[in-house]
């Protein structure tokens, strides 16, 4: 696995969330991939590290959801449905087109431009094919515009929905470029925010988050195809 290999955990005060992190790159890059079982002594070889911080940064992933323990065994990492990825889209629309409109309707500009850089740093990542920037940054944007609408829990309920679907096998949306149009629609949301244009901006979310659905479709449709072949 030259993913995890590549991300060799130093000795440091947080090991458990090095390694947790560590194995949440090697789910995005296709590395681990749904369906096979892992075991800690052999995650920790890759990685460089005992079994014991693999062990619980493994159960961290399977509180959310992204793996399950199998007695004896390891850990399996979670296949994902197409109803899990229907269910998991229809939700975040229901609540972030409607939150995006009432922000963009009670946002300073001020507060508004702060997330210009983000949205520059996503359409970077993906024209130099770099998905775990490019996720990284497309988190921070999304919860930080999320947060301008004042509610926490919102907040923590839409990140949760993050962290269980936009893991899976992101690699060969990555090397085909077809990430570009989806990070380029970010700049044109925040665009339509910051000129009070609410409809808009909430038709701009809407249209967002059925791209992204119709990438991990795809996605999945190549991960069948390779394994295929």
């Amino acid at each position: 696995m030259p993913h995890l290999k590549s991300q060799a955990i130093s000795v440091q005060t947080h090991l458990r969330d090095q390694v947790a992190n560590a194995l949440r790159a090697a789910l995005i890059a296709g590395d681990l991939r749904p369906g096979v079982i892992y075991s800690a002594p052999t995650l920790a070889a890759e990685l460089g590290v005992s079994a014991t911080p693999v062990r619980e940064a493994m159960l961290d992933l399977a509180r959310e959801g992204l793996v399950e323990a199998v007695r004896n065994k390891g850990f399996r990492v979670t296949e994902m449905t197409e109803r899990d990825l229907d269910e998991f889209t229809e939700i975040r629309t229901l609540i972030e087109v409607p939150t995006v409109g009432r922000v963009a309707a009670t946002a300073s500009a001020e507060q508004l431009e702060a997330l210009r850089p983000l949205a520059r740093q996503i359409v970077t990542a993906a024209r130099e094919h770099d998905v775990l920037k490019y996720l990284e940054a497309d988190h921070r944007f999304h919860l930080e515009l999320l947060a301008l609408a004042g509610n926490h829990h919102l907040v923590q309920v839409v990140a949760d929905l993050r962290k269980r679907s936009r893991l899976f096998g992101l690699g060969s949306l990555n090397e085909t470029g077809r990430l570009v149009a989806s990070a380029e629609e970010h700049v044109e949301l925040l665009d339509l925010m910051a000129a009070g244009r609410s409809r808009e901006a909430e038709e701009c979310m809407r249209r967002h988050l059925a791209h992204v659905r119709t990438l991990w479709a795809d996605d999945r449709a190549d991960d069948r195809a390779n394994t295929e072949d």
